[in-house]
């Protein structure tokens, strides 16, 4: 069966936005929101307290995100809820007012479209909240409510706020507040597949999926996208699954994961004995233990063999995201552990994902810290921003950064290099995770282009091309640092 992803995914740079944390917008709020009781925007988060972002501060804020190189917008929930995550959906037609509501979204896909920019949804298909009202429904009214058999219920009567008493219907990690949908009801079916849709229709350009392997019904993920493939064959699917998918990567599911199969090994690689245990443990991915370069190597090429091609330039790489601590405070404060991962992760094959503030130098340990205030212009590191704005602008220059061949041509020690080729263009990345020098030797006779490179395009390195003999190109990179040769 011949693979079929979305063709505008192989050369985005998405934008993961926190809608609480990333702005303030200046647009007038309706009478419930006057005078909010938000947190200090700049205090540390805690798990339940609002700041008070909203999708009108996104809107201010496209020009800085346009500017930055972003062109496409990927949000964690955004519908009606009661918690500052919105992971606990109350209506899944209605945006939060508290973020603005409808209004606010369809202004934001409008203003974000008019400057080609792409908009992903986060779709919590798999759960529910005590609010929702088909489950408040049964709270209400027991076995005599219509909607019984959309949830799996255990006893009566429900016991869904009392503590002290175990809970005795089916709700997600056993969490109460999270009742599971019963998948297997084509009520249930229906009313999710209808969702999809209806966003889709109004002009969202994909749905990024929350848990989606807890969904065990057969066929709920193939008919779930032959619906919206129907409605728009280039929306993008993409699935929050954070080890092997090959499951959920046939062509008939999803285009693409989160692909921690990217982000473990590499901080593993750049932050090596740096990373703070304690901040990536409990997670479901493993940055950890150190990688030298010859392991980095195995690493990667086993993730490149694991998938098709296809699926791999639709795959969504990050080194962070709302469920992990950042890198930066992952690595202990060393901001070269942030500078090579980010270098890394631009010039990876696939989509490349943004978590809001990161390119700024935004610290952030687990949930809640990891979902701070977007900082103020004063307190951004500036360097971190360049530096991500340079290689987003590199990797849109050049096709071979985004869908060329990935291959490596060096691994030995603490440096590791490798070529990114697409007819006549060929680039070569190199990296020192080391303390020292690291001198890299390239026969250009081993790599597939006719125009092998010979001017550093980024980083601080030497390089030296000698034609002669078939040529040869000599990389001297410096300690914790790397670069680009065009």
């Amino acid at each position: 069966m011949s693979i079929q992803t979305p063709e505008w995914v192989k050369h985005a740079v998405f934008y993961q936005i926190f809608p609480d944390r990333f702005a303030i917008g200046n647009h007038p709020q309706q009478p419930l929101l006057k005078n909010p009781h938000w947190e200090d925007w700049n205090a540390p988060p805690t798990l339940q307290g609002y700041k008070g972002g909203d999708l009108w501060g996104v809107i201010e804020r496209l020009d800085y995100l346009q500017n930055l190189g972003i062109d496409t917008l990927y949000f964690t929930p955004i519908f009606q809820s009661t918690c500052n995550h919105r992971y606990h959906t109350h209506d899944f037609y209605q945006v939060d007012p508290i973020l603005g509501g409808n209004r606010a979204f369809e202004a934001l896909l409008t203003a974000a479209h008019q400057r080609d920019m792409k908009v992903v949804l986060d779709g919590v298909f798999n759960h529910a909240s005590r609010g929702f009202f088909f489950f408040n429904d049964i709270l209400e009214n027991g076995p005599n409510s219509p909607w019984v058999d959309w949830f799996t219920i255990y006893d009566w009567p429900l016991s869904a706020y009392d503590g002290s008493l175990p809970p005795n219907y089916k709700g997600w990690v056993g969490n109460r507040a999270l009742p599971v949908f019963n998948h297997d009801n084509p009520d249930v079916r229906e009313y999710l597949m209808q969702i999809a849709e209806h966003w889709i229709r109004l002009g969202i350009d994909g749905w990024r999926l929350d848990v989606p392997f807890e969904i065990k019904t057969e066929g709920f993920w193939q008919e779930f996208r032959d619906r919206v493939k129907a409605i728009n064959p280039e929306a993008y699917i993409v699935g929050e699954v954070w080890r092997d998918a090959r499951h959920w990567l046939d062509g008939t599911q999803f285009d693409g994961v989160m692909n921690y199969l990217f982000t473990a090994p590499t901080i593993a690689f750049v932050a090596g004995d740096r990373v703070a245990m304690d901040l990536v443990e409990s997670r479901s991915y493993d940055p950890y233990p150190a990688l030298s370069a010859p392991d980095y190597a195995q690493k990667i090429q086993a993730l490149l063999d694991l998938y098709p091609w296809e699926i791999q330039l639709t795959q969504l790489n990050q080194l962070a995201s709302h469920d992990t601590a950042r890198l930066i405070s992952i690595a202990q404060g060393d901001r070269a552990s942030m500078a090579l991962g980010t270098l890394l992760l631009l010039t990876f094959p696939g989509a490349v994902s943004i978590y809001y503030g990161d390119e700024v130098g935004l610290v952030g340990a687990l949930d809640p810290d990891a979902r701070r205030g977007f900082p103020a212009e004063t307190e951004w590191d500036s360097e971190v921003f360049n530096y991500h704005r340079e290689l987003i602008a590199l990797r849109k220059a050049h096709r071979a950064l985004r869908i060329g061949t990935y291959r490596v041509l060096f691994a030995h020690g603490n440096g590791y290099a490798f070529a990114r080729s697409l007819d006549d263009e060929e680039i070569v990345v190199a990296v020192n995770i080391g303390m020292e020098s690291v001198k890299i030797s390239l026969d250009l006779a081993s790599l597939s282009s006719k125009s092998p490179p010979k001017r550093l395009a980024f980083g601080m390195a030497e390089i030296e091309f000698d034609p002669d003999n078939g040529g040869t190109l000599r990389i001297e990179i410096p300690p914790r640092s790397g670069c680009i040769a065009i």
